[in-house]
């Protein structure tokens, strides 16, 4: 009987078997790819090159972009090559990057964006408290932990998911590396011990959600008690999209990972993967920006930089 090491590569879901719609996935994910890498490498320069920008709010933002980049440049680039090249292929150590990848930034990714939700908290609810609570030493603490409990997780459950037997063949209903998906191909019941760590994972992020959902509440009991109309529309705009980010990330995230076995189908499964891994990295950038002042003002003065750069530079070129 086969069981993981004489599994040398896995097969990836292709989209379609008509090289012409393989072609037009191909450039759709390019577009999208490139739309992430530019409005998230917008947010993390802007917000690198203006000394207005260095405030805590904007430094979890930056770790949120960074980590974003990373999410879709792990699963977004082999998925593109294996439309332009009609493969399916990806080597078993290609497998086990992308799980750990995955599980480590979407991991550091939500212990930000709960962090996130407590800067506003304390940044609308205890003003006074706002430059103790969240000095330059504590928010370099906290992220460290976002990304060290990130990286720990990914570690846990790459480690348990490849020492698993495999016997169910090499062939993976999504377009990366997901765990529920190589679980399907365990042989004995040992993939247990990885769905009881995916349930204590779930249990933990439902933890941070209830604390993110806890601190919105509060927010907005506070929001309302502001006189000013212009104070609550901007307190409104800056907490919205990140409610929104939250909530799309984690719905589509345990479904994948906690739905039955039952009530799987390719098509579902896919739509989701794409709902919780391609998406909030693609609209982040456009959510955070589209109502924050500030930020718009950096980037447009950023990009105008640039063209002045470019323009002096092409001029000196032709004298």
């Amino acid at each position: 009987m086969p069981n993981d090491s004489s599994i040398t590569e896995f097969l990836l879901l292709t989209f379609t078997d008509t090289r012409e719609l393989q072609l037009v996935h191909f450039w759709l994910f390019l577009g999208i790819y490139l739309a992430a890498l530019l409005g998230n490498g917008l947010i993390i320069t802007a917000i690198a090159c203006d000394h207005r920008l260095h405030t805590p709010m904007y430094f979890f933002l930056l770790n949120l972009a960074v980590l974003d980049l990373g999410c879709i440049s792990t699963t977004l680039p082999k998925a593109m090559a294996n439309s332009l090249w009609n493969t399916r292929a990806i080597s078993s150590w290609g497998c086990a990057a992308q799980v750990f990848y995955v599980f480590f930034l979407i991991g550091a990714e939500f212990s930000v964006l709960t962090i996130m939700a407590y800067d506003r908290y304390v940044a609308i609810c205890q003003p006074l408290h706002y430059g103790t609570l969240l000095g330059s030493r504590a928010c370099v603490h906290m992220a460290a932990a976002a990304w060290g409990t990130g990286f720990l997780n990914a570690l846990l459950h790459t480690a348990n998911t490849f020492s698993l037997p495999l016997c169910q063949g090499n062939a993976l209903d999504q377009f990366f590396c997901e765990v529920p998906q190589i679980l399907k191909l365990s042989c004995s019941d040992s993939y247990l011990r990885e769905v009881g760590l995916l349930v204590v994972s779930a249990c933990l992020v439902f933890g941070c959600f209830v604390f993110i959902v806890v601190s919105y509440v509060q927010i907005f009991r506070a929001v309302l008690r502001i006189p000013s109309e212009e104070g609550r529309h901007k307190a409104f705009s800056t907490c919205l999209p990140h409610l929104a980010v939250v909530s799309l990330f984690i719905s589509t995230a345990f479904f994948a990972y906690l739905k039955p076995p039952s009530t799987s189908s390719s098509v579902l499964d896919l739509v989701v993967a794409v709902l919780y891994s391609v998406v909030p990295p693609a609209l982040n950038p456009l959510i955070y920006s589209m109502r924050n002042q500030q930020l718009k003002e950096a980037i447009r003065s950023l990009i105008s930089w640039t063209f002045l750069k470019s323009e002096k530079f092409s001029s000196s070129l032709h004298q």
